[in-house]
């Protein structure tokens, strides 16, 4: 497995410091991996192993502290055993009731620094997690990226170029266990079933949902149409006409349950004329571009939306909060920021010469001096007044 330094540097300036570090992101995209990996750096930093406590809370073998008052006596327990800080990580904490009250008393009984991982973006919501306000940070887990795709392969010595790597990342995505296998039909298997796994595990059980074919329904027309703007009442009009009644509210209940489980991200609209974050959601993207692919019902292989998508993902995975553009009647595919910096990105497949003036003009009406971008497969550089061209293989690899 490779090294995740993109998120173990973003994490290493919180070691040792009085914040809980909350790592949360999509079932098996590497939490438990990456946790593994800080507990490593702080090893080399010279703490014994015996200063440690790794509880995963997936594992059958950890059943038993799966309450708060047997994880608090263990803990304490495995603490007093060993002078020194505690350094506690905690892998898919969600599966504790009450964890927020036990994890805060830790940090109040004993000199530790404490580490965990949840599958839900709801982890430290409700009326118990104030009992942690300020006192966390909290961190996104992505699926790899292309980058980390790349690296992973060619220590594999699979593909030859960062062409055929890209293929294959936009068939079958970045989830890191599917890349141990090597033919499609396991691939294929195994996305399918991380799929169930997401949807009956996160969604059905956590919400007590009915009607899981209609909940199925509802996320196969969102993967079909990721980057296309829609509302849940299109969504609703939709089933409706395919005869399936839904109304809108449930349909609205069900979008937000899939981005709690991460299976799906909303985007919302940024008026970049009032330069406000507009209330309502105007796209959604996929966690994975193989998990959408091998869901959707739509046969044709939209290459355009994956693009799309994929840049989507690369910018969340650096960090950056993603919205899309709205200036006047033009749309900019994605305005991104962090802290201080914002740029522009327009995301393309081919650019011929009615697309360039679509895609460069509507940078080019934007009026600050932020990095604007434009994205596609061609290799032609068509960078024009300050705009950047980017082939899209050298954009995800940071090049």
């Amino acid at each position: 497995m490779i090294e995740r330094r993109r998120y173990l540097e973003l994490i290493e300036p919180f070691i040792d410091v009085d914040l809980i570090k909350v790592l949360v992101g999509v079932r098996r995209s590497g939490k438990t991996v990456l946790l593994g990996q800080i507990r490593d750096r702080i090893i080399a930093r010279g703490v014994d192993p015996e200063q440690t406590i790794t509880l995963n809370f997936e594992s059958y073998a950890n059943r038993q502290y799966r309450s708060a008052d047997a994880l608090y006596e263990y803990v304490i327990s495995q603490a007093k055993k060993t002078p020194g800080r505690t350094y506690i990580f905690l892998d898919e904490i969600q599966n504790v009731p009450d964890w927020q009250e036990v994890v805060n008393s830790f940090r109040v009984d004993l000199d530790c620094d404490i580490y965990v991982t949840g599958s839900n973006s709801k982890l430290l919501s409700g009326e118990l997690a104030t009992l942690l306000s300020g006192r966390y940070v909290q961190i996104r887990i992505m699926p790899f990226s292309f980058r980390e795709v790349c690296e992973l392969e060619q220590s594999l010595g699979r593909f030859t170029t960062n062409e055929q790597a890209f293929q294959d990342y936009l068939s079958y995505g970045g989830f890191p266990q599917r890349l141990a296998f090597t033919d499609e039909h396991s691939v294929t298997t195994y996305l399918l079933d991380l799929y169930s796994t997401i949807i009956l595990q996160d969604v059905i059980n956590r919400h007590a949902i009915r009607d899981v074919g209609m909940l199925r329904r509802v996320l196969e027309f969102v993967l079909d149409n990721v980057g296309n703007p829609f509302s849940a009442r299109k969504i609703a009009g939709y089933m409706t006409s395919q005869g399936m009644k839904v109304n809108v509210q449930t349909v609205l209940n069900y979008l937000e349950y899939f981005q709690e489980a991460f299976a799906i991200y909303g985007a919302s609209r940024y008026d970049l004329k009032g330069k406000e974050i507009l209330s309502s959601t105007e796209k959604y993207y996929a966690v994975d571009l193989g998990l959408r692919n091998v869901v959707k019902k739509i046969e044709t292989k939209d290459v355009s939306k994956l693009y799309e998508n994929a840049v989507y993902l690369e910018m969340r995975s650096r960090g950056y909060d993603v919205y899309v553009g709205k200036l006047g009647a033009q749309e900019i595919d994605f305005v991104c920021t962090r802290g201080k910096e914002k740029l522009y990105i327009q995301a393309a497949y081919l650019i011929n010469s009615k697309d360039q003036e679509r895609e460069f003009g509507n940078l080019e009406k934007i009026e600050d001096n932020y990095p604007k971008y434009v994205v596609s497969s061609d290799l032609v550089d068509m960078s024009r007044n300050g705009i950047i061209h980017k082939n899209i293989i050298d954009f995800l690899l940071g090049r």
